[in-house]
């Protein structure tokens, strides 16, 4: 194993010869995706028989390295929290796999979770309801090292007074109660909750859509530092593209379930790639009057299709300004046309004439072969 110095080396070594397995490095791959689904079945009938079948998340795939911030964005139905559930494992996907530090947990019973729960967790959209409130703010930070059957050194009161003070709370609160806070202190409560056990995963649901803008970026900042001086890594679900563009690493943006583009947060907020991209960053507004004018809003026709029933081949060509026959009939794939980024679409924008032809040739790669014409004499 290679040495880096310093406490943090001898922490890793003795973590290695606990578990057997090499602690991953800065950069590398924490969590891998790979065409993963989620299909919630409609039943009828007095039996209860399926008679069709939700396609929220239908094949995403991506990567997630460690210490990064990944966004991932879209209108609400898209799929973004069913995603994330199913990364926690909240929600058993329906095909797919998941890979977390190299081990394939998507079909891992509970019994194995119990222990990975400390490495993975997860930040409730809605302060509110994600508190107890007939709990203290101390048994409720302390919740996970009983769960665990973790022992604190220094007791676990002390800990979790540490952890409030880490989060900007007083450690005064422990004994207080969810309706005694604000909303921002209350998601602050929810964010020490996550930090308890030390993750090195953290999957963020809407951390700051129920909080007031002048609060937002207070929590948005307490993530960023956290990260920084405790290493972690996030999944972030949002659909305020501002608040995307200020935290992440990487985007990744999902329309009805699908994913239609990734890439790096300065180079999708410059160069978006995908048209459902650009309507979406055409929405953003914008403080300066005097640059309001020079930004075409694209207003996007029609409603999302449901997904019970989404329309074939692009599911966003019934929405698209640029479709053409192609759209209708042949979906087109997550193809990278530059370096770290990744769109799907016939006709992407920002673009070069070499990165279009390649997406042709992948798109007649994987279109279904012509049927055999009936009235031709075989042999």
């Amino acid at each position: 194993m290679t040495s880096t110095g310093g406490n943090e080396t001898v922490v890793s070594t003795a973590k290695t010869q606990a578990d057997g397995t090499r602690p991953l490095q800065e950069g590398e791959t924490l969590l891998e995706v790979e065409n993963l689904g989620k299909h919630f079945p409609v039943t009828a009938g007095l039996l209860r028989r399926q008679v069709a079948a939700v396609k929220a998340v239908d094949g995403v795939s991506f990567s997630v390295r460690k210490g990064e911030t990944l966004g991932l964005v879209g209108e609400s139905g898209c799929g973004k929290s069913t995603t994330g559930r199913m990364i926690m494992r909240l929600l058993d996907p329906s095909f797919g796999k998941i890979v977390f530090e190299g081990h394939d947990i998507t079909k891992m019973s509970q019994g194995r979770l119990r222990p990975l729960r400390r490495d993975i967790q997860m930040i409730f959209q809605d302060p509110y309801s994600s508190l107890n409130p007939r709990k203290t703010v101390g048994a409720i930070v302390g919740a996970p090292f009983r769960l665990q059957n973790i022992e604190a050194k220094q007791g676990v009161k002390k800990a979790v007074q540490e952890i409030l003070e880490l989060v900007g709370l007083s450690p005064e609160h422990y004994n207080r109660y969810p309706h005694e806070f604000s909303g921002g202190q209350r998601q602050r409560i929810g964010i020490a909750r996550t930090l308890a056990l030390k993750p090195k995963l953290i999957v963020a649901d809407e951390p700051v859509s129920a909080l007031d803008v002048s609060v937002q970026a207070q929590v948005v900042n307490l993530l960023e530092d956290l990260q920084d001086e405790l290493d972690l890594t996030y999944v972030v679900i949002a659909h305020d593209l501002s608040v995307v563009r200020h935290i992440s690493d990487r985007v990744a943006v999902m329309y009805l379930g699908k994913i239609v583009e990734v890439a790096d947060r300065a180079d999708l907020y410059e160069r978006p790639m995908h048209p459902y991209t650009n309507a979406l960053l055409s929405a953003v507004p914008i403080p300066d009057p005097a640059e309001r004018g020079a930004r075409k809003r694209i207003r996007l026709q029609g409603d999302v299709p449901s997904p019970l029933d989404p329309p074939p081949a692009c599911r966003f060509h019934t929405r698209c300004w640029k479709a053409q026959d192609i759209c209708k009939q042949v979906e087109p794939p997550l193809v990278e046309l530059s370096p770290g980024h990744q769109a799907a679409c016939h006709f992407p924008e920002n673009t070069t004439v070499s990165a279009t032809d390649a997406v042709a040739k992948a798109a007649v790669a994987q279109a279904p072969a012509p049927a055999d014409d009936p009235a031709e004499p075989t042999e």
